[in-house]
């Protein structure tokens, strides 16, 4: 198979796809902060896996793969040197300047890209038939970001496994607490999609040998798929557990909020499933809130959502408030999901009142 010349722009959910792309040859280009870039051409990226049938996390050093692994900032590379470029940061990350730029050459490159943000591109919600775009607007932190792509050379890809950056670890290190897999939905473009199959069969080949001669099946794998709906099986996921870690006392863990009140949250999530069948995704596209529920189980920590807000973040991804959207152009409504999204509009309308003081 060929080896690609990936983009990848952020470097900490990028950094977990880049280093599973690096076993089968392929190179990855990062773009991310200064500190980043510089730690991660010195010493690479590290990044710790739970494995089955063992006790402790597995490491992986990208310096030792087969692929080169370099990183920068946004000025650093041109979209059109790429076979794939993915999307790995925060939506609200792309109106930055410098950032902003660079995404706009991406669009404008037509190199296929595949965003692996939990808030779907614009442009990928207009390849769900049947919609009002404009009226989804309210939902991104500056939707014009997004003007110049053609929706057909952009997926998404679910980021489904949590990992999270140890605070009293390097930037460099990257920790999975929840070793799913990333699930993709197919180009347009066979000739496109071809490219996310050959990386798929590249990393279900990789067997790490993690010492002591073992050789060991690594988690976390790349999945294709025909379906342009299966991405939003994350949207039951993040409206049950995410975005409920917010509460008006602070935040609390994923775990907390499926768990506290379970027909509560089977209520929310079967609720989203019905919302994503009507748009036209099949229920086995879809994963059931048994097999959810019990995945956060394991999920100790607040999610990434909550943490930025009562950290003081002025913008947050509104997957919550996009579901909300789409669902009233359906003529539904669930009154959870509008507690939930009052809650978190209130806590983001605060934060910006405090950065004005």
């Amino acid at each position: 198979m060929p080896a690609y010349n990936i983009l990848i722009l952020g470097a900490s959910y990028g950094s977990l796809l880049a280093t599973k792309m690096l076993f089968g040859g392929h190179n990855v280009s990062l773009v991310c902060l200064p500190a980043e870039a510089e730690l991660m051409n010195k010493e690479g990226a590290r990044v710790r896996l739970p494995v089955k049938g063992r006790k402790d996390l597995v490491e992986i050093d990208t310096r030792k793969l087969p692929g080169k692994l370099r990183a920068g900032g946004p000025a650093d590379f041109n979209p059109k040197d790429f076979d794939l470029i993915g999307l790995a940061m925060q939506e609200p990350q792309y109106r930055q300047p410098g950032v902003r730029e660079l995404l706009d050459a991406v669009a404008k490159s037509r190199v296929p890209c595949m965003s692996i943000m939990n808030m779907p591109p614009l442009p990928y919600v207009k390849r769900i038939p049947g919609l009002d775009y404009a009226k989804l607007e309210v939902a991104y932190t500056d939707p014009r970001v997004w003007d110049s792509f053609d929706p057909a050379t952009l997926t998404l890809c679910s980021p489904d496994p949590q990992a999270f950056r140890p605070p009293e670890e390097p930037v460099n290190v990257l920790q999975v607490t929840l070793p799913t897999n990333f699930k993709a939905a197919r180009f347009d473009s066979d000739k496109s999609t071809q490219i996310l199959r050959n990386i798929e069969a590249d990393i279900e080949a990789i067997r790490f040998d993690v010492g002591d001669g073992t050789k060991v099946e690594l988690p976390v794998k790349l999945k294709t798929h025909d379906s342009i709906f299966v991405p939003l099986a994350k949207w039951a996921m993040l409206l049950t557990g995410n975005y409920r870690c917010v509460t008006k006392d602070g935040p609390r863990a994923i775990k907390d909020a499926v768990h506290t009140d379970i027909e509560a949250s089977r209520s929310v999530y079967n609720w989203v499933v019905d919302l994503c069948v009507e748009l036209g995704s099949s229920r086995e596209d879809l994963v059931p809130f048994e097999k959810y529920a019990a995945a956060a189980q394991g999920l100790s920590r607040p999610s990434s959502a909550a943490r930025a807000l009562f950290a003081g973040a002025p913008n947050i991804e509104r997957v919550d408030r996009l579901v909300q959207a789409i669902a009233k152009q359906k003529g539904k409504s669930n009154p959870v999901v509008d507690a939930t999204v009052k809650l978190v509009d209130e806590k983001l309308e605060a934060n910006r009142a405090a950065q004005k003081k």
